[in-house]
């Protein structure tokens, strides 16, 4: 899709729908989307802190007209903090999300990433990635908006005169992936289920329902894709993070067969033109996953142990750049 360059800023898709993208599309940097028709409007997701959030709501107001105060509905398609930290500042919104996206809203709270940040010096390398990855984010005095209304499966709004479905696919990235999609403007909104150009990281799984949910899109009536991070795409990039997910686990499949500790395997995996994506030190939460898909009796990594698994890899292309 060559249609809108990838720039900082909103993107008018046409017949009231827009994009705000944030390049690089890398650790924190999201995508929103907006949907109006009339005066009434759905927000999709906010940005990862509230000066970010502000400045996203002030570019929308410019060109649209509508600002915090004015968005009638706010849809949150998980739960990252990427995608929900500025919810406090769309006021007077409905706030949706999937029941499952919901009951894990607050397991990372923003001021544990301020935390984190903080006190990196005394983590070390993991410290170091972390700094690296989101010190130039604001999460002081964030105050977590939950959602107001949960739904499960699917749930049918009406934005103005405008038909809007959305379709939970979690568990994927997260416990309760939620697609937003306008047949009107033959677009949909897809969160964290599409990285364009951008590792995806498997947070939950399984792998399964994630390469179903690329599918999904594959198959609806949608010219405009628009992903959680990267460039506005269309049905082509669905298929792109199937690839990446198709070949994670086959190639983890085989080092697990071989006996291959998790880290070691992603160590070992050639990643080829998949290692031109950003961030593609996920693949250490993405094998670390695979392996407990494939052995269940496994123990699920904790986060900062995955993060130090990541600064690993990582460290390891720092040090052959």
């Amino acid at each position: 899709m060559t249609g809108w360059k990838f720039t900082k800023g909103l993107h008018d898709l046409g017949n009231g729908a827009w994009a705000y993208l944030q390049p690089d599309g890398g650790w924190g940097f999201s995508n929103a989307g907006l949907i109006t028709d009339g005066d009434e409007s759905l927000l999709v997701d906010t940005l990862f802190d509230e000066n970010l959030t502000a400045e996203m709501l002030a570019s929308m107001k410019a060109s649209t007209g509508l600002g915090g105060a004015d968005i009638t509905t706010l849809v949150n398609t998980h739960a990252n903090g990427d995608h929900t930290y500025g919810n406090r500042l769309v006021e007077n919104a409905e706030i949706i999300t999937s029941a499952a996206t919901a009951s894990e809203f607050s397991d990372a709270p923003p001021a544990l990433l301020a935390q984190i940040v903080e006190n990196a010096d005394q983590l070390g390398l993991t410290g170091t990635f972390v700094r690296e990855i989101f010190g130039s984010f604001h999460f002081a005095d964030i105050e977590l908006t939950a959602p107001t209304r949960t739904f499960s499966g699917e749930l049918n709004l009406k934005v103005g005169d405008k038909p809007v479905q959305l379709i939970e696919v979690g568990p994927a990235h997260t416990k309760g992936d939620t697609l937003v999609y306008s047949p009107t403007d033959r677009a949909v909104f897809t969160g964290d289920i599409l990285f364009i150009n951008g590792t995806p990281s498997i947070w939950d799984g399984p792998s399964s329902n994630w390469i179903r949910a690329c599918d999904f899109i594959t198959e609806l009536d949608a010219d405009i894709v628009v992903p959680g991070h990267g460039p506005v795409t269309d049905k082509a990039g669905a298929q792109q993070v199937r690839g990446y997910l198709t070949f994670v686990a086959e190639e983890s499949r085989a080092r697990f067969d071989a006996g291959m500790p998790a880290l070691e395997a992603a160590k070992d995996i050639a990643l080829g033109p998949y290692g031109e994506w950003n961030d593609w030190e996920r693949l250490a939460v993405n094998v670390s996953a695979m392996y407990r898909e494939f052995d269940p009796t496994l123990p699920e990594s904790d986060g900062m142990e995955l993060f130090g698994q990541m600064a690993e890899l990582w460290s390891r292309g720092l040090a052959t750049a």
